[in-house]
């Protein structure tokens, strides 16, 4: 099976589509979710530089068409803040030495 490759609408990054965020305007509610649904999707890099500009330049209202809540732009910033706090205890750990049982 052929991998799914998807664009960041900020950076305009080409990657596989489980490296992204997926933001989706679910048909035919209209309604924005996170990850999940059928619809209209926008895909942005889990990084502060592309979210930064996604919401400073309104690409997922431009790529969603449809006027995104700051909710959504309140769980991304939650998200970003969430997936640092825990890449760098994933850090600390591996740059912890070990301790010798002698």
């Amino acid at each position: 099976m052929k991998p799914n490759y998807r664009r960041c609408i900020s950076c305009r990054r080409v990657a596989l589509k489980h490296e992204f965020w997926r933001i989706v305007r679910v048909y035919p509610s209209g309604e924005l979710q996170l990850d999940q649904g059928t619809g209209r999707s926008a895909y942005l890099c889990p990084q502060a530089s592309c979210l930064q500009t996604a919401q400073k330049k309104n690409l997922l209202r431009r790529s969603l068409r449809i006027s995104v809540p700051e909710a959504i732009y309140q769980a991304l910033w939650q998200r970003l803040s969430t997936n640092q706090s825990v890449s760098e205890a994933r850090k600390i750990e591996t740059t912890l030495p070990l301790s010798n049982k002698n």
